[in-house]
This record gives C-alpha cells, structure tokens and sequence, in this order.
C-alpha cells in the first residue's frame, strides 16, 4: 500500500528528526538506507571456489578423505571471500545528506502538539 505524499512528507520528518536526536540508533534501525555495495568479481571468485570445493569434498568422501578436506577448506575460504565481498559503501556521494532545518516550529513539538489535541479530544 503506497504512502501519501502527505504520509510520506511526515515519515521523512520523522526519520530526520530520529537522526539529528539519535544518530546511533537511526544507524542501527535504518540499515536500509546504508548503501551496500557488493564486488562482483569478489563474489564470482567466491561462488566458483565454493562449487569447486563442494565438488572436491564430495569427491573426496567416495574416494581419498584428505581430499574432502581440502574441499571444505576451498568452502570455507569461498564463503569468507563472498562475505568479505558485500561491504558498506564508502562513496560519500552515497551518504545520506543530514536534514535540511527548516524556520518553522520543529517536528516533535508538532507531534506534541497533536498529541495534546488527540488526548484533549479537539481534533
């Protein structure tokens, strides 16, 4: 269900404001808006080396044991390459632009505000 521009105007705010308030929470619950960037030939590298190694560690269990083990040892390699591959985006271009402040009466205080009209019931 898309947002109104209204809705989407207000979330935006909302986010802002946790930012400016809180920036190590905002981090830590907005880890959508972190870029990540993912190296390709990295994780190419890492899917070969991971199917070599499976196919030497099957191959290894029907045959010679040692070579099973070299397998899981091209596995687990493969899987630290492939993580090491998906990384935080360090373009500064990619940042998030903190919020821009505006004149007018900040964004909690009208939150408040509303608040204070709901519970007194002038809506």
């Amino acid at each position: 269900m898309a947002l109104s521009e209204e809705e989407q105007r207000l979330l935006a705010q909302l986010e802002a404001s946790l930012a400016a308030e809180d920036p190590k929470l905002a981090q830590t619950l907005g880890s959508h808006n972190t870029p990540r960037q993912i190296h390709g030939r990295r994780a190419a590298l890492a899917g070969v080396l991971f199917v070599i190694g499976l196919v030497l560690l099957v191959v290894g269990l029907q045959t010679i044991w040692p070579l099973s083990v070299v397998g899981f040892i091209a596995m687990f390699a493969a899987t630290i390459v492939a993580l090491g591959s998906w990384r935080k985006a360090t373009d500064p271009a990619a940042q998030p632009r903190p919020p821009h402040k505006s004149t007018s009466e900040p964004f909690m205080g009208r939150m408040e505000d509303r608040w204070r009209r709901r519970q007194d019931g002038d809506l």
